[in-house]
């Protein structure tokens, strides 16, 4: 019987762990940078102002959105697990800041739930 409460202490004590590292990474943060259409940046790097309007219609067709932070790191970006192509192709080419839940794995980085902060 005595060790029943150890094992209960151990399974509270590893839910407890389990339950702090989701809420880390669903941490909010805020990304300043450009917005970017990933096909052409991740096919020959387009961007900037020369490629905003080739951006813009790319991002408004469906392509992947991207933001690329001030310290270089680049995050696909999504709503609330839908797309948020429509309310960031005005902004292709353009510096925006995004409020998000930035998460990476297997070298991919994404900024879920992303906001425009205005």
């Amino acid at each position: 019987m005595k060790k029943l409460p150890l094992f209960i202490a151990l399974i509270a004590s590893s839910a407890l762990a389990g339950s702090l590292s989701a809420a880390e990474s669903k941490a909010e943060t805020t990304v300043k940078g450009e917005v970017l259409d990933l096909a052409c940046y991740a096919d020959h790097g387009a961007s900037g102002e020369k490629h905003a309007k080739c951006a813009g219609k790319c991002i408004s067709s469906g392509l992947p959105v991207g933001i690329k932070g001030e310290d270089g790191k680049v995050y696909i970006v999504i709503g609330d697990h839908k797309p948020i192509n429509s309310e960031l192709a005005p902004y292709a080419g353009k510096v925006v800041t995004l409020k998000g839940s930035p998460v990476s794995k297997d070298g991919v980085n994404l900024l879920a739930n992303a906001e425009l902060v205005k």
